[in-house]
């Protein structure tokens, strides 16, 4: 089996989650300047089989755009354009922003690392991907 990636997309930084390759447990990868996206996809998709790639599309409440709306939906764009043999789905990533910063005050993180802006994208794409692999039961 091939893995699973999950991208949270951020104007500036972008956090990356991968399952393992029987795609059962989410890790968060890395967290990488967003311009470096497609080159990163680039490299890793070479070295590793990924069948589906899920990028978290910010929404609000009203399920109404957000300012990191359109920044998303041109990076699936992105993504589809470079890669068209792998699926893209965009998924709501509503609270993964907030779950992370509650995990990692559950983890029992100093303050200063849960300042980490880094660390809470990466944990974000984790949450968004393990979210997904529960929804398929």
């Amino acid at each position: 089996m091939a893995r699973i990636m999950a991208i949270d997309y951020g104007g500036k930084r972008t956090g990356i989650a991968v399952t393992d390759p029987l795609q059962i447990i989410a890790t968060g990868l890395t967290t990488i300047s967003s311009p470096d996206l497609i080159p990163f996809l680039k490299k890793y998709i070479k070295e590793e089989q990924v069948e589906l790639i899920l990028v978290g599309l910010p929404k609000n409440w009203d399920e109404s755009d957000t300012h990191g709306t359109p920044l998303a939906k041109k990076a699936i764009a992105a993504i589809k354009k470079e890669f068209p043999h792998i699926p893209v789905k965009d998924v709501d990533e509503r609270y993964t922003s907030k779950m992370a910063k509650d995990a990692m005050l559950q983890m029992g993180l100093k303050k200063k690392d849960r300042r980490d802006k880094k660390l809470v994208d990466e944990i974000a794409a984790t949450i968004l991907l393990q979210e997904y692999l529960q929804s398929l039961g």
